[in-house]
């Protein structure tokens, strides 16, 4: 069996899917502008293996989008992935939210730009060829008019990710694609996650934590 469980709740699309041999079979996803992971996420689980007509057990690996992205939805999916690993006794995969979300983006030249919105005018950001091989780490990165200047100088330069709306009023490039309305999805963990198995490169569930890239900041509630 090479059935695996994709959980992605980095933003606000509470996503899972349930792939075979890399390939996507059932998908449900909220792509609401709400937070639904706490109220969803145990609910498409569920309706996903009755749909596929499987077992829990009959999985091979749970994977799960390790971030960056919302803490608080990075906290919810992976406890949940490293409960059901615990549970039924399976590997947990983790996959880079950044590269799953480039993965929506097809072209055949320049670059891609997987981006999520942090405060302010600050993104979590990656680069990508074309093939997907990563050629700049993921940052958090405080977007100006000349934010990517050098890439965009030599060619064409993919955005994509809720970080868009705000680039996109600070840059004005004619290299610039802004791809909008688009958020981390479980489809596309669905082949990294397949290759991922394959090279049996998996975590220690007892010991694993969320890719935050910076630290959670909480918000004071002021005294009436």
């Amino acid at each position: 069996m090479s059935y695996i469980l994709n959980i992605e709740t980095a933003t606000t699309n509470c996503s899972v899917s349930l792939s075979y041999k890399g390939g996507t079979l059932v998908l449900k996803e909220d792509y609401g502008n709400g937070y639904s992971h706490a109220e969803k996420l145990h609910v498409y689980i569920d309706e996903i293996l009755k749909e596929a007509k499987i077992t829990s057990n009959q999985l091979e690996a749970i994977a799960v989008s390790k971030g960056p992205g919302s803490y608080t939805g990075l906290r919810i999916g992976v406890s949940t992935a490293k409960g059901l690993c615990f549970a039924l006794d399976k590997p947990l995969i983790s996959v880079s939210t950044l590269k799953a979300l480039a993965l929506q983006v097809q072209a055949k030249s320049g670059v891609i730009v997987p981006m999520l919105d942090a405060r302010r005018l600050e993104v979590y950001s990656a680069i990508y060829d074309t093939d997907y091989n990563e050629v700049r780490n993921i940052e958090a990165q405080i977007l100006d008019e000349n934010a990517f200047k050098k890439q965009l100088d030599k060619g064409l330069v993919y955005f994509i990710g809720d970080g868009v709306e705000k680039t996109k009023t600070l840059i004005q490039h004619k290299n610039a694609v802004f791809i909008e309305g688009k958020l981390p999805s479980s489809n596309q963990m669905s082949v990294l996650a397949f290759n991922k198995h394959k090279k049996s490169d998996t975590e220690d569930v007892a010991y694993f934590e969320p890719y935050y890239l910076k630290d959670f900041v909480g918000v004071k509630i002021k005294k009436q």
